[in-house]
């Protein structure tokens, strides 16, 4: 049976303090040039830390010229969560189309694989979106929660297909999706590239974790003899 997951989502667009853009190619430049610096800023002090006038420092703008691609501070802070985790997903859906699961087991492995090697290429962004959520007011915060929820769902259908199919030995899939998503993003926080571990390696051990968590340990390993015949 091929796996077949499509993600559906909605998310409200405008909110009171929406971004204020301007039009042309030069002024959507300049708007990136001031998420990146926002960026950068956000993760190295912390978004409290971080005024307006130091972001349009960064990107050589006058203070008041900022204010013709952002409104607020709240508007950088919810486009830089938005953008990616409607990067996040659109990523996942192109990854699930090109690999045809014929197991929720090997669907498992690629969510694994998929999650650690594209959170470790964007640490910073994964750093805003994880550890700033609490300063976002509650119209934007409502936005991206369900962006993540979104992602998750992902995660939980997987358990529960696997689950149903008899791959999967979960008591408790909701609890077991969030231990899951938990020890993966974590990865960001101890791994560094050039240590001990390539990203491979740290997929593969992941691999092995998880599937012993949902309870698929032995499967999965049938699977790899398998292949090795």
């Amino acid at each position: 049976m091929n796996v077949h997951l499509i993600i559906e989502y909605k998310y409200r667009i405008c909110y009171s303090g929406q971004m204020a853009r301007t039009t042309g190619s030069s002024g959507a430049r300049t708007s990136e040039a001031v998420l990146a610096a926002a960026l950068k800023l956000f993760s190295r002090h912390g978004y409290a830390a971080v005024s307006m006038r130091q972001i349009a420092g960064e990107v050589g703008l006058q203070a008041g010229a900022l204010y013709n691609h952002f409104a607020t501070k709240q508007s950088i802070l919810r486009e830089l969560m938005v953008s990616h985790l409607e990067g996040l997903i659109a990523a996942w859906e192109v990854r699930a189309k090109q690999y045809a699961a014929n197991s929720a087991v090997q669907m498992l492995e690629q969510f694994v694989r998929f999650h650690i090697s594209y959170h470790l290429d964007r640490q910073d962004e994964v750093f805003i979106a994880y550890m700033e959520l609490r300063s976002l007011e509650e119209a934007p915060s409502r936005d991206v929660q369900a962006l993540r929820q979104t992602y998750e769902r992902v995660l939980r259908d997987i358990l529960r297909l696997g689950a149903a199919e008899g791959e999967f030995a979960i008591a408790d899939v909701p609890v077991t999706a969030m231990a899951i998503i938990s020890m993966l993003t974590g990865v960001n926080n101890w791994f560094r590239y050039g240590g001990r571990l390539e990203v491979q390696e740290i997929e593969d051990i992941h691999v092995e974790m998880i599937m012993a968590v949902a309870g698929a340990r032995q499967i999965h390993d049938n699977d790899r003899q398998e292949e090795l015949v």
